[in-house]
């Protein structure tokens, strides 16, 4: 774990650092040092123990405003396990697994049995992730949580987000019992925490998207190799299994299990039966998807980030409403990684507003979903202040517990000006949601002319 970690380290200096023609190479690198940074979404979070840069002299914390996905869970439903399982099972049946093929699907039905019943479920991994983190936050930044400091803490009303909640306040209050928390989970606090917009939603994958994802897919799903490892009847092969589906639940299957015990009780056994560039290939085909479903893709318009602009809006309002009292605390917020992706982008975290038609550009300019979204991934900002009359307020953002880099002028950075950044942040906002009341009204104008035309020809 320890390697993993320095690792992970190194990824995020690269990341940094490196010039844009060496990105391709070095995400092959990184993940032939440690293959679970594939797993995207599904990736596990690292520690850092990463340095913090000082803040500007007579600056000190006062307030963290904080978005975290819940951490480690199982996964959230069978199919990912059924399909390959029962394709196997099929193929035993008839006497068409290599013997291989038989062991895998048995690892299979352990991984199920150990499943059941606890699909999306919060793993122990995962409340211990928040727990650190937690603790981290205060050892950081114990200015924000000395005396009776307040913490405001939401969820949606997922349970693994719950529960994710539940881990970091507890530990918290056992640091300082002094502590002033409120807790809320409720359906009221969704239209900010997980605001799914069904304009957006529905054209994630337009069809000109869609044509791009799948050209740039179709040399990277099929796995011939895999299929001589595990069946032992090409013809049977060739008409019955369908060979780009068990490739990648496989690899999913395979990667998951970072988050859950079974990762620290027996050996990677099905990542084993794939090859560095096959791995190398599902991410960036994972990757793909991501920046095109949740990211700024151009080839649905770019408007995907905006999902989160009440959430955008509900931080900047109650850090403007917390600046004016002469208090401190944080505002803890947990939910997905369908929020947190989206707002990295909208933010332009490290340059993750970068937005192209080419998926092949995607690598080398370094949007990598993977350092985003790991599971109990998390955004915080971190307010800065003399004393509690003082108006001039800086703050820093951090993605993942590293310090980031904001699309924002002055000198200071990692710290920037409150006042810049509302004053860039709702000039964007105000921007793209007009883009988004034009893009309605070209839809609701589309719908009107089809309506017409057939109500036409019916007559």
């Amino acid at each position: 774990m320890k390697r993993n970690s320095c690792l992970y380290l190194l990824l995020l200096v690269l990341c940094a650092s490196l010039p844009q023609r060496l990105w391709a190479q070095r995400a092959f690198d990184v993940i032939t040092g440690d293959r679970n940074l594939s797993a995207s979404n599904f990736c596990i979070y690292r520690e850092t123990t990463a340095p913090l840069t000082p803040p500007p002299p007579g600056k000190r914390p006062f307030y963290i405003s904080h978005y975290g996905r819940h951490g480690s869970r199982y996964l959230s439903n069978r199919k990912a396990y059924d399909m390959p399982y029962q394709t196997l099972c099929r193929a035993d049946s008839l006497g068409k697994l290599t013997a291989l093929g038989r062991q895998v699907k048995d690892e299979l039905q352990v991984i199920i049995d150990d499943s059941e019943g606890r699909w999306g479920d919060l793993t122990g991994i995962g409340k211990k992730q928040q727990r650190m983190i937690a603790q981290r936050m205060m050892q950081h930044f114990p200015e924000v949580f000395e005396g009776e400091a307040f913490i405001d803490a939401r969820s949606t009303n997922v349970n693994r987000c719950i529960l994710s909640m539940g881990s970091a306040v507890l530990k918290m209050v056992s640091l300082n019992p002094q502590l002033r928390v409120t807790m809320d989970c409720s359906f009221h606090n969704m239209w900010y925490l997980n605001h799914q917009d069904k304009l957006l939603r529905d054209s994630m994958m337009t069809h000109r998207a869609k044509a791009a994802f799948d050209a740039y897919c179709a040399p990277r799903e099929r796995n011939p190799r895999l299929m001589e490892l595990l069946f032992n009847d090409a013809e049977y092969v060739k008409q019955h299994v369908n060979h780009k589906w068990l490739n990648y639940y496989l690899i999913k299957t395979a990667l998951i299990q970072q988050n859950t015990h079974i990762s620290s009780d027996r050996p990677p056994f099905l990542l084993d039966l794939f090859s560095y560039e096959e791995i190398h290939r599902f991410w960036q085909c994972e990757n793909a998807w991501w920046y095109i479903t949740y990211g700024p893709s151009l080839l649905n318009g770019g408007l995907e980030p905006l999902t989160q602009r009440y959430l955008l809006r509900k931080i900047i309002d109650e850090a403007d409403s917390i600046m004016a009292l002469d208090t401190h605390g944080a505002s803890l917020r947990f939910g997905h990684e369908t929020v947190v992706l989206p707002l990295a982008c909208l933010l332009g975290i490290n340059g993750y507003d970068f937005q192209t038609e080419h998926l092949e550009l995607l690598e080398e300019q370094g949007w990598w979903a993977c350092l985003v979204f790991p599971m109990a991934s998390n955004i915080q900002f971190v307010f800065y202040r003399s004393d509690a009359a003082d108006r001039d307020v800086v703050f820093k953002v951090l993605l993942n517990e590293q310090e980031a880099t904001l699309p924002l002028p002055g000198d200071m950075a990692p710290y920037y000006r409150w006042s810049d950044f509302r004053r860039f942040y709702l000039d964007r906002l105000e921007k793209g949601e007009s883009a988004l009341r034009l893009e309605r009204q070209r839809v609701h104008s589309h719908l009107l002319d089809h309506s017409q035309q057939t109500v036409g020809a019916g007559w």
